[in-house]
């Protein structure tokens, strides 16, 4: 899929070394196609890996996609420069008026947060209600997923006693789903993540449904009735070193962590980790914007 983004985009240049057809704005603006308009919130204090890593994903399809990135306007940024946020994010204010096909909400590390608790809760709840008339389908991500359970249905978060930390196998519980089309019978996915989200909640709310599980991770994956809404305990989009990166940072914190489950080759902190997700990351996210976002949104976002 040719990526429409900004040409001074860091990412861009990453991603052409990879080979991935990415797109200037001054070239889309000579095609005579309606782009699908995809809104990326990331909330991740590594915002540029993050915009690397969901650009590459949205890039596995024949589809032109419009791609901007939004950012709170109640939390300030510390790990990127304040000139990058200024020059490729907007706000919610600068949104509002506009209809998306799609829209990205990332994790944030908050989770040991109550949600009440982070800065820009409010901001966020705004924005989430907001996607409800001006977006078709959502895809949230890890707290992001959490975060739009608990606004929409009020399901809550629980303190696991160890972070769930390492790649994880996993089943899907409806292989008829179009989101799950193409996976393989045990996939696996990153996750990263001191918190989770309880079965018995889930089954209370008519309008949910698990589409995956892992028996060591728990819950992965729930969709509304509706296919608008999609909420990911996983983190797919991850880098092959994403982890290390963590758990290196966290022992240097003095952190007590343990070494990410079934990453390492033989636990060996020192070998590098074989890309177990790779395959699954790109069909979840190609089925997402083929069969939730391509193929139901309206060819006039207005009459969203």
């Amino acid at each position: 899929m040719p990526i429409r983004i900004d040409n001074e985009l860091p990412a861009k240049q990453r991603l052409e070394i990879e080979n991935i057809f990415v797109m200037s704005n001054m070239r889309a603006d000579t095609q005579d196609i309606r782009p699908l308009k995809i809104l990326i919130l990331n909330l991740m204090p590594t915002k540029l890996e993050t915009e690397t890593q969901l650009l590459r994903l949205l890039s596995n399809s024949p589809l032109q996609v419009d791609v901007e990135f939004l950012q709170v306007a109640t939390h300030e940024a510390k790990n990127v420069s304040k000139s990058h946020m200024e020059k490729f994010y907007e706000t919610y204010d600068d949104v509002k008026d506009r209809k998306y096909d799609g829209m990205i909400i990332t994790g944030a590390p908050v989770e040991q947060m109550e949600f009440e608790e982070v800065d820009y809760w409010n901001e966020l709840c705004k924005i989430m209600e907001w996607s409800k008339t001006n977006v078709y389908s959502t895809f949230h991500i890890c707290w992001g997923a959490q975060a739009g359970l608990y606004y929409h249905y009020g399901i809550k978060k629980y303190p696991t006693k160890k972070k769930i930390f390492g790649i994880f196998p996993h089943k899907s519980l409806d292989e008829t789903h179009p989101l799950m089309r193409g996976l393989d019978d045990i996939y696996y996915v990153p996750h990263s993540r001191h918190t989770e989200i309880k079965t018995q909640d889930i089954a209370q709310v008519k309008d949910l449904q698990i589409l995956s599980y892992s028996e060591l991770a728990g819950i992965h994956i729930v969709a509304d009735m509706e296919c608008r809404k999609f909420f990911v305990t996983g983190h797919s989009e991850y880098d092959r070193d994403t982890l290390a990166r963590e758990y290196f940072r966290d022992k240097e914190k003095g952190l007590d962590i343990d070494i990410p489950y079934n990453y390492f080759p033989n636990d060996d902190v020192n070998a590098t980790p074989q890309m177990e997700w790779k395959g699954t990351a790109n069909i979840l996210f190609n089925n997402w914007l083929n069969y939730f976002v391509y193929q139901k949104t309206p060819y006039d976002l207005n009459t969203l």
